[in-house]
């Protein structure tokens, strides 16, 4: 019985050249791509979404975020510092979300496919 042993040979100077031609051929295409913005079409929901926004990062944001470091700190006296780092982290991520949420879906990205 033979075994099949199969065997590859790459010339690696043709295979460079070949990846360096691809690249130089995909950033010829890039070059060419419209950009296109990413969540800003429709304004069905930008009255609530500005609201919701203006609650988050205003003063009623403000005292959630103070609320939920209370919290911790009451659930973290005499147990561990844990409850504490909680209340603080879920503060200020509710009062930064709403930017990290614009600067993500709002970016410009090239339009693939035209």
């Amino acid at each position: 019985m033979t075994r099949f042993s199969p065997t590859l040979s790459l010339d690696s100077g043709k295979l460079a050249t070949g990846l360096m031609l691809s690249l130089v051929a995909l950033m010829g295409l890039m070059l060419f791509m419209p950009s296109v913005n990413a969540g800003v079409t429709g304004t069905e929901f930008q009255p609530l979404y500005d609201t919701l926004v203006g609650w988050m990062t205003g003063y009623m944001g403000r005292v959630i975020a103070v609320v939920f470091i209370i919290v911790g700190v009451i659930a973290g006296v005499g147990k561990s510092i844990m409850g504490f780092v909680m209340g603080i982290a879920a503060g200020v991520g509710m009062f930064l979300s709403p930017a990290l949420v614009d600067n993500t879906v709002s970016a410009t990205l090239p339009l693939i496919g035209l």
